[in-house]
């Protein structure tokens, strides 16, 4: 499933998600131009297990949230940002979004090498983070709903999901789809969403309260 749209507006404009955005497509722009020397990039500024394990390359922690591995990885991570930053962003202050932000990514990651200690596999991308975003809108606007594209079969729908429903599934497969891999082979580190979700939570938790007062309808 793919999200296209959400149905309430940002109060205020999401500096920091546009930021956020622009980071990562300057850095993917800028991936493109090295040619050969992307291999030397990635294991430079990705986040290897072993590594941090032992206490090596901890700045890739943060380096690895603006890598992304080709068009259609970046595209997905943009497209949750997008359509769910805002309103978070506009719930937890641009200051606490980006703590947020930055710990769902950390977290991730660490819950990824919980998992894979021993991989020399370098882990690249914002999904940690991203879902970070994605857990604190469930709880921050669990009444909202999501025009999603939804395949059925050999067919495409686009559907109204509550937001419930569809992050619910999305995070129910990433638990599946996690236990089901190979933690120390190359592909999606799964964990490191799982890791991030539950960061975005937690903010959502904690600052739920601050909504007190906005309300808004839905559609």
């Amino acid at each position: 499933m793919l999200p296209l749209r959400d149905d309430i507006p940002s109060r205020k404009r999401p500096v920091v998600t546009y930021i956020l955005v622009a980071i990562n497509v300057i850095v993917f722009l800028y991936e493109m131009s090295l040619g050969k020397g992307l291999q030397s990039f990635v294991i430079l500024y990705g986040v290897t297990p072993e590594h941090i394990v032992s206490g090596n390359s901890l700045y890739t922690l943060i380096t690895s949230m603006f890598i992304h591995g080709d068009f259609w990885h970046i595209l997905g991570n943009m497209l949750f940002l997008w359509i769910f930053g805002d309103n978070v962003e506009d719930a937890l202050g641009k200051f606490w979004f980006v703590v947020m932000y930055f710990l769902a990514g950390i977290g991730g990651s660490v819950a990824h090498i919980l998992v894979s200690q021993n991989s020399v596999v370098p882990t690249i991308g914002a999904s940690g983070a991203i879902s970070g975003v994605l857990g604190a809108y469930l709880i921050l606007y669990p009444r909202t709903r999501v025009l999603a594209v939804v395949p059925i079969i050999f067919f495409i729908r686009f559907i109204m999901l509550p937001v419930y429903a569809f992050l619910g599934i999305w995070i129910f497969l990433q638990f599946i789809l996690g236990v089901g891999s190979t933690a120390g082979g190359a592909g999606v580190a799964y964990f490191a969403h799982i890791g991030g979700f539950i960061i975005g939570i937690i903010f959502g938790l904690l600052f739920k309260r601050k909504q007190q007062g906005f309300s808004y309808k839905v559609y």
